[in-house]
């Protein structure tokens, strides 16, 4: 893990690199964070069997404007995922990533932008909760793969002094337990707000 951490780091740093050398329109390192709403969803999940389980995520990126319009933005995030059943024992999968995104950005209007890109994440923990008779009961899984693979897309928009709103959709595609034929993803919803330097 401390080597893909590292490769990742190496990654953002050329990219900045790069766009301080570049003569195109300025782009710039942000952080950004908020809420995520994300569920196990596919071909072999009822819809009576999970519920929307409210995560956060949080991290950075940078911004390398390709034409006036045009963005590439690579980011990492560290993002809560997981689902919620609503049972006897009110049983939960609590899921934590490292996200990382290459989003490209499309600005058909002054502030507005849509994006969308291809999203890998490292698995760093996994646990599996219940309550029973006042009492919670969690241990650690191994039954998670270590990498999820999927897109992110949704719109956003740039507000003045360089604060920014944004709602995606994540779309796993990649199944995501070990030693399983069960089509079951990792697909949710973030509502974030960030601030480019």
């Amino acid at each position: 893990m401390k080597k893909v951490v590292l490769f990742i780091a190496l990654g953002l740093g050329m990219v900045q690199l790069s766009q301080a050398q570049s003569s195109e329109k300025p782009g710039g390192f942000g952080v950004r964070g908020g809420a995520s709403l994300f569920n196990f969803s596919g071909d072999d999940v009822s819809e009576n069997d999970y519920t929307n389980r409210v995560g956060f995520h949080v991290g950075g990126y940078t911004m390398l404007f390709m034409t006036d319009r045009l963005a590439l933005e690579p980011g990492v995030y560290y993002s809560v995922k997981g689902t919620q059943n609503d049972d006897f024992a009110d049983s939960r999968a609590i899921l934590g990533y490292v996200d990382v995104p290459v989003l490209f950005r499309l600005y058909p209007a002054e502030g507005f932008n849509i994006f969308a890109g291809p999203q890998i994440s490292f698995l760093l923990n996994s646990k599996f909760e219940g309550d029973f008779f006042g009492n919670t009961i969690s241990y650690d899984s191994d039954a998670i793969k270590e990498t999820d693979f999927g897109v992110a897309m949704g719109v956003g928009y740039n507000l003045p002094k360089g604060f920014n709103v944004q709602a995606s959709y994540d779309l796993g595609l990649t199944p995501i337990f070990k030693d399983s034929d069960a089509d079951v993803y990792n697909r949710g919803f973030k509502l974030s707000a960030g601030y480019t330097f």
